[in-house]
Order: C-alpha cells, then sequence, then structure tokens
C-alpha cells in the first residue's frame, strides 16, 4: 500500500520537523534549525509538536519556529521528514501515524518498546514506501566511522559507557539508554550472531537498572565486555578491542582513535597494560607501531540527520536501518531478560525492598 503524498524533489526543498520537545527532541530541533539557516541546505524548518504545548512553544522560541500539539498537526503542514523523540512507548503510535501519511521518519533511539512493535515499525515503513532511520547516533561518530576500514577479525572488546546521573530517559533502564548505543557497534563491527549473554545490573537511583554489565559471546568465538552506568561520577565512553595482531582504542567523546599494530618478528609484550595505550607507545619496543587515522570532527547527531534527508531526498535507503535498530533491541531485551534472571537467582530484589 502506498499513499499519495508526493515524493521530495532531490533537488528541491524538504520541509522537516520534530515529534517531542524533550531533551533529544530539543537537540533535533537545533540541527534543523542550523541547516535551515544554511540555504544550500534546502531545508524548511515546519516545527516541533508535544503534548506538552508550553514545552514545545519553549523550544519552538528558542530556535526560531513553530509550535504544534500533535503529529497530526505537522502533516498538515506539509512535513516530507520528521524525527521522532517521543518517549520510547510512542514511538510505534507516532512514527505509524506519521509513515501512513507519507512521512519520512529518524526514530530515536531504543527503536521500540518492544520486538513486536520493532516488526510493526519495519512492516509500515515497507508498506507505504517510508525511508524509516533507527537512531543510532554512534554510528556517524567519526571515530566509529574511522575505524570501520582498520576491522580485520575483532576478537575481544572491551566497552565503557559511564554518565552522570540526570532525571532524562528514565522510563527505560540504562541498557536502553544508554548500553544501546555499544550494543549496536559491536554487532556492527563483529558481523556474528550472538552466542551467549551473561549480565548483572542493580537499579541505584531510579528504579530501573542504572548500573549494568554484560558478557557477550559470538558464534565467531569473538567476546564483548560492555559496562554501563547513569550514577557515575564521570563521563566515560570509549571501545576497545583486540584483533590478530592489533589494538584499535575509540574514544567516542575526543573523537580519536589509536591503532597499534604488532609487526612480524616483534618481540613480547606481556606484562605491559594492554589498556593503556599511552604506557606502550612509551615503552618504544621495537615492532609496535602506533598509528592514529586521520579524521574530521563533526557533531554526530548533524551528520545523522543529514544522511537522513539525504536518503528521503534519494529514496534511499539509510544508513542505519529499522532491522539494524531491531536487532540491537533483541540483543538489549535479552540482556534486561539476563540482568532480572539473575537478580532472581542473587534475590537482589529482595535485598532492594529491605533497604528501602
Amino acid at each position: 500500500m502506498r499513499d499519495n503524498h508526493p515524493m521530495p524533489d532531490e533537488n528541491g526543498s524538504l520541509r522537516v520537523g520534530v515529534v517531542g520537545a524533550g531533551a533529544f527532541g530539543r537537540n533535533h530541533a537545533r540541527v534543523y534549525r542550523d541547516l535551515a539557516a544554511d540555504a544550500s541546505q534546502r531545508v524548511e524548518f515546519a516545527g516541533i509538536a508535544d503534548t506538552d504545548f508550553a514545552r514545545a512553544q519553549s523550544v519552538a522560541a528558542e530556535f526560531k519556529t513553530r509550535a504544534f500539539l500533535s503529529a497530526a498537526e505537522l502533516i498538515a503542514e506539509g512535513v516530507d521528514a520528521v524525527s521522532v523523540a517521543v518517549p520510547t512507548v510512542l514511538h510505534l503510535p507516532v512514527a505509524r501515524e506519521l509513515m501512513q501519511s507519507g512521512v519520512d521518519v529518524l526514530i530515536e533511539k531504543p527503536l521500540a518498546a518492544s520486538i513486536s512493535e520493532a516488526d510493526e515499525l519495519i512492516t509500515v515503513a515497507e508498506a507505504y514506501g517510508r525511508v524509516a532511520q533507527a537512531g543510532h547516533l554512534e554510528r556517524f561518530n567519526p571515530a566509529v566511522r574511522a575505524t570501520f576500514p582498520l576491522l580485520t577479525h575483532p576478537m575481544f572488546f572491551e566497552v565503557h559507557r559511564l554518565s552522570v546521573f540526570t532525571p532524562r530517559s528514565l522510563d527505560v533502564d540504562v541498557v536502553l539508554d544508554l548500553m544501546i548505543h555499544d550494543i549496536d557497534i559491536v554487532l556492527t563491527f563483529a558481523k556474528s550472531k550472538v552466542k551467549e549473554i551473561r549480565a548483572v545490573g542493580l537499579p541505584i537511583l531510579s528504579k530501573k537498572v542504572d548500573i549494568a554489565n554484560v558478557r557477550m559471546e559470538f558464534e565467531s568465538g569473538c567476546v564483548a565486555n560492555f559496562t554501563a552506568s547513569r550514577v557515575s561520577t564521570e563521563r566515560v565512553r570509549k571501545l576497545r578491542f583486540f584483533q590478530p595482531r592489533q589494538y584499535v582504542s575509540l574514544d567516542y567523546s575526543r573523537q580519536d582513535v589509536l591503532v597499534l599494530t604488532m609487526e612480524d618478528g616483534a618481540p613480547d609484550t606481556l606484562g605491559m597494560d594492554p589498556f593503556n595505550p599511552a604506557s606502550v607507545v612509551a615503552s618504544a619496543l621495537p615492532g609496535i607501531v602506533p598509528f592514529k587515522p586521520k579524521l574530521e570532527q563533526q557533531e554526530p547527531l548533524k551528520a545523522e540527520i543529514a544522511s537522513f534527508l539525504n536518503a528521503a531526498r534519494r529514496r534511499s535507503q539509510p544508513e542505519v536501518t529499522l532491522e539494524a535498530g531491531r536487532d540491537a533491541l533483541a540483543i538489549a531485551t535479552q540482556i534486561v531478560e539476563a540482568i532480572a534472571a539473575h537478580s532472581e537467582r542473587a534475590h537482589l530484589r529482595d535485598l532492594t525492598r529491605a533497604r528501602h
């Protein structure tokens, strides 16, 4: 089934909007405002919608656009492409309404509240011929993009994503809030099916899990360790991995990549700290060759939205498909279930109740 909504002209202007005026929606609005201010981008920012109209008005005033109460009002304005930044439980109804009305969508992560809802989003996008992109922001981080050409056969990942506590996104736990970024990246890098998941997590400052540790094994034999926390005293966003004769360290925040390669005949490096690249480089051991790929600093959100709008213009497959978003959600869901099972075995719920 296809609607009669006219396809955007590849060389014409795109009318864009945002549904959801929370922290994520505000950032999307900021980027759309900046794109609209650049005539070469051929973007018209139609407005931002939120059921909290006062909040929508506040964001609209900040970025010099119009406020609306619903997605339906945005649709009536003739928008071509919209960012969906509402709470996760509303992703399906909002994105479905937009796609059925002929609007392309960029849906913030996590893609949906359940696998069945993610499947429905995929079905609707296909039925109505819409460009629909999953909002996995880190795919557009320059450090991630610079790492893709370096991949050979990753066998061990160590990932840390730590953040200070904020009251946003408390409708989901830390796995779906923060860790899902890294799940998507590791799934993309490893290119193998997940074989086993072990996980532990605890609620600290909210009713949801705020800190989690996961060990994931792939059918290829690759192993990945993830730690995610939203109750840390520091901000850390790092991914490091080993592959034959090579170690790669990626810092999302600094948009920086360091590669250490062991040349043939290099001496044994046992005894050094493999997670401290500075100590390896400083050791100046012969045969250990450090390398930093050149990359251009860029805001990932701006790159993500530009990629989405480019796909909308060309009617092409987005860089991050809904299927990829579903894959990350499926693994995140398994992790949440593994954490719940571990909590039962360890009687953590009883201990939490006793504390309160």
